[in-house]
């Protein structure tokens, strides 16, 4: 296939502002002509822009997937609308039934003297096992009879009792946080594989209106299983169901989850078919800021008593990390708070590691200081940030880190400074789904009001040619796949778009404007405006 006329945007691979002719043999680029191409099937660009399509390197698409299939409670604006629309989903409601909802928000309801807790539950069923998880992620609340089931898991006593909230007896009220949520998804939430793939049918439509055509994604907790969660992946791509590059991460609780998956997989990161690939083992270092329990090295402004929290000893973070580079696994940490990006480091400097051979991964790193970017550049790890959040944040970071620290939050440009790689990702369905959004928030550092006027922390704004690296290029980096793809050049994978403008020739407060026309996925249009 031959598209003629076309004007190329690739910062990674700078082209002269000319029409050119790409040349797609199979799933490749064959060649880029500055003259129009003649010979079986040939396409007329228009003048259009073709560019990179992006790759989201930190996800949720299960998760994401199971919002469009099953209850979406993010559109509750009150406990009265959200019982309601349980009671809507759910034609009837018996004893030991289970049901599930996602993304509430009761922060915002006035119709409650708090939060949400098992007691509340009881207004829709007394004896049903409900699940509610909030908005971000990292929240959930439980039923009563739930609650009983949970009693019983003695594994269940080795997650931090901070992330388990208690009544005023000291008994816990139905309301989790953090690790002790994704305990309950996994062990209490399983799917089928089959499951799995009708949600993903439903969700892989949006990547591809968007111009994304490979994500590395966390999914298990919402399968209760890595073998289940392959099964799907797999029988998509099998069944021509999937039009886009998959890395599935796996999340551990503990070493002997490492243990376990290593000693009965032989595929290691990187490894799998040709779409469906093993990624990161994905391990939580701390909490979030929103709760307060996101590691701080020092206590919050508006919450004097309280650092936030880590998860696991040093030497425990040390052992897991040690051993998945011993079984040739890349690592991805979550840590938000600088105490966690701390101990990450700490982990990665150790010479078994050998960091920049895996190309481990910090995942957040939120809040920083001079002394961390430093240990980072040496230390060589990647970091994946999400902008978007900034949208909605960034007028909050005083309540969070001291002072003198806040210049030092979501870093973008002192991180690129020093060397240190970045991408740029959603963190879906948490963040914003459209790369655009990511790209000006990195690039403008506003909401999507323009405020605060200027940027907040200008001097961490970023360019658009990084930014838009951050989001194709670097993220096939952590693949080991960086000579085969992410940019536009011979020989590399035809992931590409059609944008209706150049990203140069606007404002940057206007990238909002920019919008995606055609998706291309190893040769094939995916998407098509």
């Amino acid at each position: 296939m031959i598209m003629n006329n076309v004007r190329i945007y690739d910062p990674s691979h700078p082209y002269d502002d000319q029409t050119y002719a790409v040349k797609i043999n199979g799933k490749t680029f064959e060649k880029i002509s500055e003259e129009p191409l003649e010979g079986g099937e040939v396409i007329d660009g228009k003048g259009k822009v073709l560019a990179p399509s992006f790759n989201d390197s930190h996800m949720h698409l299960l998760r994401y997937s199971l919002l469009k299939e099953e209850l979406d409670l993010t559109e509750a604006k009150s406990w009265k609308e959200m019982k309601q629309m349980v009671e809507d989903h759910y034609d009837k409601i018996e004893k030991n039934d289970w049901i599930y909802g996602k993304g509430f928000n009761d922060g915002n309801f006035d119709d409650l003297d708090g939060l949400l807790t098992a007691e509340d539950l009881n207004e829709i069923h007394v004896d049903a096992n409900m699940y509610f998880m909030h908005q971000d992620g990292h929240e959930c609340v439980i039923s009563q009879k739930a609650l009983e089931r949970l009693k019983e898991e003695e594994a269940f006593k080795q997650e931090p009792d901070e992330f388990k909230e208690t009544d005023e007896s000291g008994e816990w009220n139905g309301r989790f946080k953090d690790t002790a949520v994704h305990y309950i998804k996994h062990h209490f939430w399983g799917r089928s594989a089959a499951d799995a793939k009708e949600a993903l049918k439903t969700g892989i439509p949006y990547l591809s209106r968007y111009g994304i055509t490979s994500v590395h994604t966390d999914d298990i907790n919402f399968i209760g299983s890595y073998q289940r969660l392959w099964e799907a992946y797999t029988q998509l791509e099998q069944e021509g169901e999937l039009p886009i590059d998959v890395h599935l991460h796996h999340y551990i609780f503990n070493i002997d989850d490492l243990k376990n998956y290593c000693l009965h997989n032989e595929l290691r990161t990187g490894g799998g078919t040709e779409r469906v690939r093993v990624g990161s083992v994905k391990i939580f270092l701390d909490g979030t800021q929103r709760l307060f329990t996101a590691a701080m090295r020092n206590p919050y402004p508006v919450q004097p008593d309280k650092d936030g929290i880590l998860i696991y000893t040093q030497d425990q973070l040390n052992e897991m990390v040690r051993y998945a580079s011993e079984q040739k696994m890349q690592v991805a940490m979550h840590a938000i708070g600088d105490r966690a990006v701390e101990q990450a480091l700490t982990a990665l400097e150790q010479p078994e590691a050998e960091t920049e051979r895996f190309r481990h991964r910090i995942i957040h790193a939120q809040t920083l200081a001079p002394d961390l970017i430093q240990r980072m550049r040496e230390a060589a790890p990647y970091i994946e940030t999400q902008p978007s959040f900034l949208l909605d944040e960034w007028d909050k970071k005083q309540n969070w880190s001291p002072e003198s620290l806040v210049p030092y939050a979501d870093a973008y440009e002192s991180l690129l400074k020093e060397q240190i790689p970045i991408t740029l990702s959603s963190d879906l369905p948490i963040g914003a789904l459209d790369p655009f959004v990511t790209i000006f928030s990195a690039v403008n550092r506003t909401g999507l009001d323009g405020r605060p006027e200027g940027g907040w922390m200008p001097q961490e704004k970023i360019s658009l040619e990084a930014a838009y690296t951050g989001f194709t290029k670097t993220p096939a980096e952590l693949e080991y796949n960086e000579d085969h793809k992410g940019i536009i050049k011979g020989g590399y994978q035809a992931d590409f778009v059609l944008l209706d403008q150049h990203p140069e020739e606007i404002k940057p407060e206007h990238l909002l404007e920019l919008s995606v026309l055609e998706t291309w996925h190893r040769g094939q249009r995916v998407y098509k405006r």
